[in-house]
């Protein structure tokens, strides 16, 4: 076939960093940094038919989004890409997209048909808002579609509409593992999905989102005895947080990159204890040590003075007497917050997705602990508070160090959303961290 057939763990390892690779040689020696032309946050819930012949006719989600643009890195709520080609024309990118597999939340736990597909995708851009998409993609066990797609867009006051119009054409291997359930042999079809996403923004960096498409399945995939519906149809609304539209000039940035490199240690506390300074400590000590890039995108947010910044980090988890060594990559959007009390304090919280190649010893005794299967893919949360080193003793070659804590979480969203595998709980590590601006 024309799409090589690599591990899901290839993707998202290298994903972060091809921001970090394309945007630190500029940085370094820039003098200034503008603010992006796209960055948000989103969360939301998803609600889709369910097309299998079970007694539940949907099924729900919390799904978090983040969005980025700038040159030739790119994530679009659920698709993310690199563009090696980036002409007036046309583009060449390598592309991710995350596709579900929507069956009984129940079962999504136990039976893991949702994932990340990869591949190419050639765009044609011949004119202003009007694109035309060529893409082929892969599952993680090699299943291959491809996707001919027309997307527009349509920019009036407050509203943004992004309609489009796909044609799938779907591999048997793909259409017999995820509309024949491995049990019927279907063969290879084309169906059609129609769809629009919407923005709506009320004020400064406040909107409101939705989704909604309808996917029309072909004659024979229809015809499976494991199928009971021709459309199937998904809708999406949520609340996200956006550059203000209303502002169009790209404005210079305060805010100055950053390199943070920070260490923790495993916890067995969860969330709520720790917030009240109930530390359990993990009697294996686990451990972990982090370098995180953080670029930023935003001075303020609603008018207040929160520097924004987009953080890709790798997180590398060390052996112990209970696991081995493995690595973990996260890519999430991060706040910070400064304010005297006496000196220059900064308290911080990041959204995101954390990737592990393996499961932590503290992530699989809590799953076992609650007969769940546990998700490498998970929710991403970073809470710190941080102080400059300069300010505290007067110096001031030391201006741009922080010395700080923060707590590392992964966790399922409390069994809401299908693509961290419907678990609840996760893992915290308690943090120690030095982290330079320039």
């Amino acid at each position: 076939m024309f799409l090589l057939r690599p591990h899901i763990a290839a993707f998202l390892g290298v994903m972060p960093f091809l921001l970090i690779l394309m945007v630190i040689p500029g940085v370094a020696v820039a003098k200034e940094i503008k603010e992006p032309k796209t960055w948000g946050i989103a969360v939301g819930i998803r609600s889709a038919k369910i097309p299998f012949t079970t007694e539940d006719d949907r099924v729900n989600d919390i799904i978090p989004l983040i969005f980025y643009d700038e040159k030739r890195f790119y994530v679009r709520g659920l698709s993310a890409g690199f563009r090696f080609f980036n002409k007036p024309k046309w583009e060449f990118n390598a592309i991710g997209r995350y596709r579900f597999f929507d069956i009984p939340a129940e079962y999504q736990n136990e039976i893991r048909g949702s994932g990340l597909d990869i591949g190419l995708q050639y765009r044609y851009k011949p004119m202003e808002n009007f694109n035309l998409d060529f893409e082929g993609l892969s599952d993680k066990h090699g299943n291959n579609y491809a996707i001919t797609a027309v997307n527009y867009h349509w920019d009036s006051g407050n509203w943004d509409l992004f309609p489009y119009a796909r044609l799938r054409w779907k591999s048997a291997e793909f259409n017999d593992t995820y509309y024949g359930l491995n049990m019927d042999q279907i063969g290879s079809a084309v169906d059609t999905i129609l769809g629009a996403e919407v923005r709506y923004h009320f004020f400064s960096n406040l909107y409101v989102i939705g989704r909604a498409s309808v996917t029309l399945l072909d004659n024979d995939t229809y015809q499976s005895e494991f199928v009971d519906t021709r459309t199937q149809n998904d809708l999406y609304l949520g609340i996200a947080f956006f550059n203000d539209k209303k502002k169009t000039s790209r404005r210079t940035l305060k805010s100055k990159p950053y390199v943070r490199l920070a260490h923790g240690w495993a916890t067995e506390s969860d969330v709520g204890e720790l917030l009240v300074w109930d530390f359990q400590k993990d009697p294996y000590n686990n451990q972990l040590t982090s370098v995180f890039y953080g670029h930023p995108v935003a001075d303020k947010l609603f008018g207040v003075p929160f520097n924004i910044y987009m953080t890709p980090g790798v997180v590398y988890h060390h052996n112990s007497e209970v696991q081995s060594n493995f690595p973990e990559y996260v890519f999430a959007i991060k706040a910070y917050y400064t304010f005297k009390w006496p000196g220059k304090w900064r308290v911080g919280a990041a959204e995101g997705i954390s990737y592990t190649a393996d499961i932590s010893y503290i992530e699989q005794q809590e799953m076992d602990s609650k007969d769940l299967e546990p998700s490498k893919l998970l929710n991403f949360l970073d809470f710190s508070i941080d102080w400059e080193i300069g300010d505290i003793l007067n110096y001031d070659p030391l201006r741009n160090l922080w010395i700080g804590y923060s707590l590392h979480h992964r966790s399922g969203i409390f069994s809401g959303s299908s693509a961290f595998g419907r678990i609840s709980g996760g893992s915290n590590y308690n943090s120690i961290y030095l982290q330079y601006h320039w």
